[in-house]
């Protein structure tokens, strides 16, 4: 590899620029906790959504596995300006989040340059329309780590796990892998909600 295909002092100081800004997606905190019952960031719900994507690649045949972690990555990403709202609390027009979003995307990809900063936000754009493939599975699986965060986490007393159940089925009905997750993840929610019955 010779100099030139190498970036500029100016391409790395715009690279790193950005990657400071993101960073600020592991202090946007979210409504589950994790094992140690630390508060969740945004950014441990995006690694552990690519991870699952990771273990269900067997599963995925002719998908696009590349796509499908970049949208991982970066389908939150906005969120490191504009802050996670859960859904249990979201009210309102959700196009205006959305468009928040986008517009916080926008910003901070744009020292990217073109190349790295269109396909950026051209995979959250994709994602967010939810109408190729991998967006759709991307979005039912989202919503399936969220579901399986709340049920595995170390959680305060008041959460409602019973929101779990219907939380997501849009997105989680129709592909049979992602049905298949659903019927596991509904039967750990009726087992807590059993054991919270129990115990109250």
């Amino acid at each position: 590899m010779n100099d030139a295909s190498l970036p500029d002092d100016q391409t790395l100081t715009n690279l790193f620029t950005f990657l400071e800004q993101a960073g600020d997606l592991k202090d946007t905190l979210r409504s589950g906790f994790t094992n140690a019952g630390s508060q969740e960031s945004t950014a441990e719900h995006c690694w552990r959504l690519g991870l699952m994507v990771v273990v269900l690649e067997p599963y995925l045949h002719g998908y696009d596995i590349s796509k499908m972690l970049k949208m991982a990555l970066i389908h939150d990403l906005g969120e490191a300006v504009t802050g996670d709202v859960p859904a249990i609390h979201q009210t309102g027009d959700p196009t205006a989040r959305r468009e928040a979003e986008r517009r916080a995307l926008e910003n901070l990809t744009a020292p990217l340059g073109a190349e790295i900063g269109t396909s950026m936000r051209s995979i959250a754009a994709e994602y967010d329309e939810g109408l190729s493939r991998e967006a759709a599975f991307m979005k039912g699986l989202d919503k399936l780590e969220t579901i399986f965060q709340h049920l595995t986490g170390n959680n305060t007393a008041d959460i409602d796990y019973a929101f779990n159940l219907t939380y997501g089925e849009t997105w989680t009905r129709d592909h049979p892998l992602l049905a298949r997750l659903r019927t596991h993840i509904d039967a750990m929610t009726k087992a807590r909600l059993a054991d919270a019955a129990l115990s109250g």
